[in-house]
């Protein structure tokens, strides 16, 4: 992705009030091969927030870690971005598919979905402002799937890769994912793509890749009360050995 080489194809998903410090620290050490900051609002980080910057807060034992921002406002999301560049963050996401009403309502989140044009706008003024690699989070769509067009707008904007969750905002968490989607869009776009949805263990994950093409997979709830996840998948991909879940003494 862009300069950073990610050496498990397995990453934990941005989840707002969950991926914090401590659980990101924790799904690393189980093998994610890359982890994400829970969602950080644009114009908090521009209007000085010390709560929205605290979010921001990463460690050296992370290794490879984004910090994902959300907004709608190009010229905010390129003036902020350079702050969280200064971070150390290997790369940053854009939060291009929350479907929470406090959210969408701003403009923001999925709401872009509506809007690509606008979302293309983001994605290169926020990539001209900085020099790591800047990638986009989207859903199906809003009421249908529209996840291609996007896709093919945020790839000519800059973005170095772009994460499909296989839902549209009005699904929001509930019915089934469509791979499909996702597999429509690796076949649309050169760069690399992560599909996101529905996996829940190991044979979720491998259907996943089978299904779709896709070059990574990102795993969101299955990972709540469950960080080993990332671990079975990975020992699961190299030997196609399912380990057992941990003894609680573990836990």
């Amino acid at each position: 992705i862009g300069s950073c080489h990610v050496e498990f194809p397995v990453m934990l998903a941005p989840m707002a009030g969950v991926s914090d410090l401590a659980f990101r620290i924790l799904c690393h050490r189980q093998g994610a091969g890359l982890v994400c900051t829970e969602m950080v609002s644009a114009k908090g980080l521009y209007y000085k927030d010390k709560k929205t910057a605290s979010l921001m807060e990463t460690d050296k034992t992370e290794d490879i870690v984004a910090i994902q921002i959300f907004g709608s406002d190009p010229k905010i999301m390129a003036e902020i971005a350079p702050r969280v560049e200064e971070t150390g963050v290997s790369f940053i996401d854009i939060n291009m598919g929350c479907p929470t009403p406090k959210i969408v309502n701003n403009g923001d989140g999925s709401a872009l979905m509506k809007n690509p044009d606008l979302a293309g706008e983001i994605v290169y003024n926020v990539k001209k402002a900085v020099s790591v690699p800047v990638t986009v989070k989207i859903r199906k769509g809003w009421q249908e799937d529209t996840a291609v067009g996007m896709a093919k707008i945020l790839e000519e904007g800059g973005a170095s890769a772009i994460s499909v969750h296989g839902r549209t905002k009005e699904q929001f968490y509930s019915g089934k994912a469509d791979w499909d989607v996702i597999k429509n869009v690796k076949n649309a776009v050169k760069i690399p793509v992560v599909g996101n949805g529905d996996i829940v263990d190991v044979h979720s994950a491998e259907n996943m890749l089978n299904a779709t093409g896709c070059d990574f997979i990102m795993v969101g709830r299955g990972a709540l009360g469950a960080p080993w996840i990332f671990k079975q998948i990975n020992e699961y991909f190299d030997s196609g050995i399912i380990l057992p879940n941990p003894p609680i003494e573990e836990r």
